[in-house]
């Protein structure tokens, strides 16, 4: 079973984004046996808040099913349990480096790195672009699907 945690500031927006997305993904194809994935957050800000109403509204609108969250951050712990530790933009690598104590086993990503790009995902926390976002994780979920699948 591969493991996958995505990783965003606050663990309400895009990283829930990508974790539904992404078990949308493989529940189409017939291969979610094949992982188990999940989200969380390298801040404290939003612990225990669910999904928020921009990334419930948009994955609604693009028929994305949303499964129930609470939102937590990342431990140490998480470190050894995950095969793939991906985070939506460099603020959140530098962050991971200082929670985990740095990527000794080469878990920790960019989810758009998979598509060959260095790009950030932009937060719609700030940008209010739910849609962009969107676009940006289907990219990086896509590619992430195919390099594994």
């Amino acid at each position: 079973m591969i493991k996958i945690l995505f990783i965003c500031h606050g663990n309400i927006c895009r990283s829930t984004m990508a974790q539904f997305v992404f078990q949308d993904m493989v529940n189409k194809r017939g291969i979610a046996d094949k992982f188990h994935i999940d989200s969380a957050a390298t801040s404290r800000e939003e612990i225990g808040n669910t999904t928020h109403w921009g990334t419930v509204n948009k994955l609604n609108k693009v028929g994305v099913p949303v499964l129930p969250h609470r939102a937590k951050q990342i431990t140490k712990k998480d470190y050894d349990e995950f095969d793939y530790i991906i985070a939506m933009d460099s603020n959140n690598i530098r962050n991971l480096n200082r929670i985990l104590g740095g990527d000794p086993d080469g878990k920790v990503y960019k989810l758009l790195s998979f598509a060959g790009s260095g790009r950030d995902i932009a937060d719609p926390w700030y940008t209010g672009n739910f849609d962009v976002t969107y676009d940006d994780i289907i990219e990086g979920c896509t590619a992430l699907l195919n390099r594994l699948a």
